[in-house]
Parts: C-alpha cells; structure tokens; sequence
C-alpha cells in the first residue's frame, strides 16, 4: 500500500520592511522572525452589543505567548496584502466574522517589544454575531468589560499578550464617546 503525503502548508510569506516600513524584499514569515527582520502585523477589535471587547486565548501550539489572552483577531500581513485585507482576513480565519467597516484607531512602531512588527489596530465595532473562534487557531475567548481588564492586567499580566497590556494602558481599548 502507498504511503499517504500529506501537502504542507504553503509558507506564509510576508514584506520585510526597513525602520521607516518601506519594503525591501519578500520573505517566509518564519525566517523574518529568525532574523528579527521588520514587517507588518495587523489586530482587531471586536466588541459585542454591550461594548464588551472580545479577547482570544491563544493555542497552545503558537510560537508567540502560547495560552496567552490576545486582541479580538492578531496577524502578521501577508506580502502585497494591503493592512485593512489582512485585518478583515484575520477576523475570518479566526473568529468566522466579517464586518461591515474596519476603522483605524491606533498603530505601534516595530521594536523588540512588538517582535519586530510594525502593528495597526482596526475596530470591528460593535457585532451581533458571536465570535465562533477557529480551533485551529485559539483555544477560545471571552468578552472583557473595561473594569474586567484593568484587573486582569492589574493581577494577571502574565496570562496577557504584551499587545493587550499596552494598547490598554494607551486607552485605546475602551475609548471614550
């Protein structure tokens, strides 16, 4: 009987960018981490009908902060893709949503602390669809109200990504109306 191949997964490729995130070249995701190379990442917000956001629990299997509460939806942007495509793309692969509109609300410049990655953070806004979490990405997820995350952050900082931490303490998680 013939053995079984099984295809791998195409290697995610991305732009490698320089300190002022112009492009330079194309490479595998994995190689550009290797090397601790500049590229782009894009996150989600995704809030329910009360405002509560939505954070993801992170696979165990994931290279970066395994088991780990992360933004709604996180991603690296793929070579060619524009930030707005990988945000939308993302919010799909992992959480099975789509959104109407996806609003620009803050950014972080790439550093050692952000793995090098040039971040854009888009809101979802308010949706009244459930996240339905993709097992092969997360481990699940809950909705957060803003009193719920500055404890966790306060008492649990560890089960937290550092995205999560920061962008909380800039403000830009519950913004004010």
């Amino acid at each position: 009987m013939a053995k079984k191949t099984i295809p791998k997964p195409a290697e995610e490729m991305v732009d490698v960018v320089d300190e002022n995130d112009r492009e330079l070249l194309v490479m595998p995701l994995a190689e550009a981490h290797r090397q601790g190379l500049y590229h782009r990442a894009a996150m989600v917000l995704v809030y329910d009908p009360d405002g509560r956001l939505y954070l993801q629990k992170r696979a165990p299997h994931k290279d970066l902060y395994p088991g780990r509460f992360d933004l709604s939806a996180t991603g690296h942007v793929q070579a060619g893709e524009a930030r707005e495509e990988a945000a939308a793309r993302e919010l799909h692969e992992e959480l099975g949503l789509t959104a109407k509109t996806l609003t620009p609300v803050d950014a972080a410049q790439a550093s050692r602390e952000t793995a090098y990655e040039f971040v854009t953070v888009f809101s979802a806004g308010r949706l009244t669809d459930p996240p339905r979490p993709n097992p092969e990405e997360l481990s699940g997820g809950m909705f957060v109200d803003e009193a719920e995350l500055a404890a966790l952050v306060r008492d649990y900082r560890d089960c937290l990504t550092p995205a999560v931490v920061h962008f909380f303490e800039k403000g830009t998680l519950f913004p004010r109306l």
